[in-house]
């Protein structure tokens, strides 16, 4: 019998399901939200419904990591992505399945720059 094809889950990479504080940047604005899961290449997550019109196709946003994830101390990084997909939640959240495009580690704790 061969599985059926909704079935099969294709990713590659490790995604781990955690509940961390993201920070969009658009503009000048910081938007507040927040991870359903995430991966190296790939991030879930969650955003107010009328902020969610503001995501566009290529996004900057900083993800606060913590120690279950780094195996150190909570950690910051700052990263830029592109949509995927977005989708409206029965809470009346924004969900959006973004691509990581690129990261870096930011120095200061409280640098979202």
């Amino acid at each position: 019998m061969s599985p059926n094809s909704k079935d099969i889950d294709r990713r590659v990479r490790q995604r781990f399901t955690i509940n961390a504080p993201l920070t969009l940047l658009i503009g000048d604005r910081h938007i507040p939200a927040y991870t359903r899961n995430l991966s190296n290449r790939g991030v879930y997550f969650y955003l107010g419904l009328s902020d969610g019109e503001l995501v566009d196709l290529e996004f900057e946003f900083v993800v606060e990591l913590p120690p279950e994830i780094t195996l150190s101390t909570c950690c910051r990084i700052r990263c830029r992505g592109r949509v995927v997909r977005k989708e409206k939640t029965a809470d009346n959240l924004t969900g959006v399945a973004a691509e990581i495009l690129d990261y870096s580690i930011l120095r200061q704790a409280g640098a979202v720059v």
